[in-house]
């Protein structure tokens, strides 16, 4: 899974990197600990435009009850999204990205209770580009659709790569620019084709390092928390 995540990057340097044509006029701080049900940046194409908009991460499903629902679906797995009723709507109209400057993971270490958190990031430090899907929800006694609706996104996750195996079972997908406009697109759909999209990036495209517990804590925010921190487990092996 994915449930912390780092977005420092501007949202000017977002759009030019994204290639977007409409910038949302919300502005975001920078988080190295972005937590879910947190409004973050998404790429969607809506209108015929690419656009960087702000949607909270925690998928509302347009037949939910309540926007609590979300805070259950902040990853998707990319081997159900066709058939499960919270996504498969989504997947055929709703398709996002989701950059992120890199992403947390976990790793049981033998013979402790904590797990020893790790920064994954590109190589060359450029952003992720993580497959989302998002969603609309209204309360139901807004039958006039006068409200605000509600935009929310989950990031989906599938295989890890051999790199990322060593420490979770699980990584987000991460689309390369050449599937970008295929994907975006709510006019396609050839549900087969993007299926497809959805494998483990190579893992020469990231780099993994321990960093300090202190990202376990939610209030915790800071460039310091993705400075590289001794390996629990490589110390271990030492002892």
């Amino acid at each position: 899974m994915c449930g912390r995540f780092v977005s420092s990057s501007p949202p000017d340097e977002l759009a030019k990197y994204f290639d977007v044509e409409a910038v949302a006029e919300s502005v975001l701080e920078p988080s190295f600990n972005v937590a879910p049900s947190r409004d973050i940046y998404v790429v969607v194409k809506t209108g015929g435009l690419r656009r960087l908009e702000t949607f909270r991460w925690g998928l509302v499903p347009f037949w939910a009850k309540d926007p609590a629902t979300g805070n259950k679906m902040i990853n998707a797995r990319a081997e159900s999204i066709a058939e499960k009723n919270a996504y498969k709507r989504a997947f055929t109209k709703r398709r996002c990205i989701i950059p992120a400057d890199g992403f947390y993971e976990w790793k049981k270490v033998p013979g402790q209770k904590a797990k020893q958190p790790y920064f994954i990031h590109r190589t060359d430090g450029e952003p992720l580009a993580f497959a989302g899907l998002w969603e609309i929800w209204r309360p139901d006694d807004d039958v006039d659709r006068t409200s605000d609706p509600l935009r929310s996104c989950t990031i989906i996750t599938g295989q890890p790569n051999e790199k990322i195996a060593e420490i979770h079972d699980r990584m987000p997908v991460m689309l390369p620019p050449s599937a970008w406009d295929s994907w975006l697109d709510p006019e396609n759909d050839d549900l087969e084709a993007l299926g497809k999209l959805l494998v483990p990036a190579p893992a020469s495209l990231l780099e993994v390092h321990p960093v300090s517990r202190a990202v376990n804590n939610v209030r915790d925010d800071g460039p310091e928390l993705i400075e590289p921190a001794p390996d629990d487990a490589a110390q271990e092996r030492l002892l």
